[in-house]
């Protein structure tokens, strides 16, 4: 197959793993990522599956990043206060920052981002957004917001990610989606956007106006897009990329790439997203508004299969909405467990008659085909007809947001609170086409809504959990999703790539400080 060529970094290859040593940061080299699927866009204030992230989150920023245990560490914000009654939290931003097109950044641009821009098009912020009162900018450095009541998560909302920051004199005024500049994204970061060869490679380079004395290290990163999964593996093994994502290779070739001398592995990185799978259940209309039907769909599922089979071992079985490493887990919720004979019952006292299920595989590879596949025959053994719809990364989110489907896969981000990252899931508030990221299934339950609405405000963590176990039993009961698996990515890399995972969200914020050791 014929590829645009790839783009090595001047490093010599070394035989074994060096030992960790206390080592100085060199500058210069090139980068060299695989990208795994192709994202659909680079504006990160639109667009936030992990793709997009994945580049983006190193062109923007937030006013924070967020360590492994989750403390929050200075971004564009340097410095932070919160007042003793918890409503008011003051950001001292960083003084000399440029966007990457040479105007100045202020707080304006803070205000603009998320007073209007991301309410209108980030709809898990604007979730955490309704307990601000107001924001204001007393000068160009500081912004205050003001929260309604106490909101214990707060802090927990400002990663580039959830709240990236975008520049108020591009999109002030304009229709944010279709205003051309989407197409080549100006931040603050320390990469800027160079040229994206559809179907080849995005190219980032240095920031060299970048805030940070010092930083970044490298001269320039190449994201290739390699559709294929067992070329995506080549690529590693003959040196024509540094650097594998989490997800960017199929399981089964990982035991045989990290046995690879001069390669290192983490699974560290993403302590701040805790991914969840589940399978969306379309309960808007069709077979799985009754709630039978998705309970035989939910003892269907043979998970543990999935996990040791598809996934390489990699991941936990769920027990519901909650992952064991957010706050507030409760494992002892009803069972999800694999039973086909129970699960046909449920089928039986309920009103499915028969018609053909849509199920959408998440279009991220080999090992998700596979598991679609798999899911397919779990369900055509308790007694369902059972269509995969194909799709491509723009295709599956078209179709999600639009529901257009009745059962499909994804996997989406805790971010350490339920408050902020599987609340949206299930809040009816939350229920509006045109996101793949809300409160797709059409779930409404008003005693959930106003257990997550008591639990997101309470004072202590003691009644914050009572509350998040009575809420997490209530919504396994009702399964509005089918949950799988608490997902494991281990990220690959060439032992020489020095400090790529500094953050709880790995690759996906840690540029600024990557380094190669020559």
């Amino acid at each position: 197959m014929k590829r645009t060529p790839f783009i090595t970094a001047a490093v010599a290859t070394i035989a074994m793993a060096l030992p960790a040593l206390a080592q100085t940061p060199e500058y210069g080299g090139t980068l060299n990522m695989v990208m795994q699927p192709e994202p659909p866009s680079l504006m990160l204030g639109l667009v936030q599956n992990g793709p997009t992230q994945m580049v983006a989150g190193n062109i923007y920023e937030s006013l924070l990043r967020y360590d492994e245990n989750l403390e929050p560490l200075p971004a564009l914000a340097k410095s932070w206060t919160v007042s003793e009654d918890g409503l008011t939290y003051t950001f001292a931003l960083q003084e000399g920052v440029q966007w990457h097109d040479g105007e100045s950044f202020s707080s304006e641009d803070v205000k603009f981002s998320v007073d209007v821009f991301l309410r209108e098009t980030h709809s898990r912020l604007r979730a955490s957004l309704e307990h601000v009162e107001s924001i204001e900018t007393p000068d160009e450095n500081t912004v205050v917001f003001t929260l309604k009541e106490p909101f214990g998560p707060f802090l927990g909302i400002f990663e580039a990610g959830t709240m990236p920051i975008i520049p108020k004199h591009i999109y002030e005024g304009t229709e944010f989606a279709s205003n051309p500049m989407n197409n080549t994204p100006i931040g603050t970061g320390p990469f800027k956007f160079e040229e994206w060869r559809k179907g080849s490679f995005i190219h980032l380079v240095k920031n060299e106006d970048y805030y940070m004395e010092g930083k970044p290290y490298l001269d320039e990163v190449y994201y290739q897009i390699i559709p294929d999964g067992a070329s995506r593996a080549v690529a590693y093994e003959t040196g024509q990329v540094d650097v594998l994502p989490g997800g960017s290779v199929e399981n089964f070739d990982v035991p045989r790439i990290t046995a690879m001398e001069n390669t290192c592995v983490t699974d560290k990185g993403w302590e701040f997203f805790g991914p969840h799978s589940w399978m969306w259940m379309n309960m808007h209309e069709g077979p799985m508004a009754d709630k039978n039907t998705r309970k035989a769909v939910m003892h269907s599922l043979d998970r543990e299969f999935a996990r040791d089979a598809l996934w390489n071992g990699l991941g936990k079985l769920a027990t519901g909405p909650v992952s064991s490493s957010t706050r507030f887990h409760e494992a002892d919720t009803p069972s999800i467990a694999y039973d086909p004979e129970l699960a046909k019952e449920y089928l039986a006292d309920s009103g499915y008659d028969g018609e053909t299920i849509r199920l959408l595989p998440l279009p991220y590879g080999e090992t998700w085909q596979r598991w679609a596949e798999a899911t397919r025959q779990n369900l055509i053994e308790t007694g369902f007809d059972v269509e995969l719809v194909a799709t491509d990364v723009a295709g599956w989110n078209q179709k999600v947001a639009e529901w257009d489907f009745d059962l499909a896969f994804t996997y989406l981000y805790q971010y350490g609170d339920p408050a902020l990252g599987v609340s949206r899931t299930y809040l009816s508030s939350n229920i509006a086409k045109g996101s793949p990221w809300n409160n797709v299934s059409g779930y409404s339950n008003p005693e959930v809504d106003a257990l997550f609405d008591k639990a997101a405000v309470s004072a202590s963590a003691e009644e914050r959990q009572a509350l998040y176990t009575e809420v997490q039993n209530i919504i396994v009961d009702d399964v509005p999703v089918a949950w799988l698996l608490e997902l494991g990515f281990p990220t690959i890399t060439r032992c020489n790539v020095k400090d790529l995972v500094t953050t709880g969200i790995g690759v996906n914020d840690g540029l600024r400080d990557t380094w190669i050791a020559n």
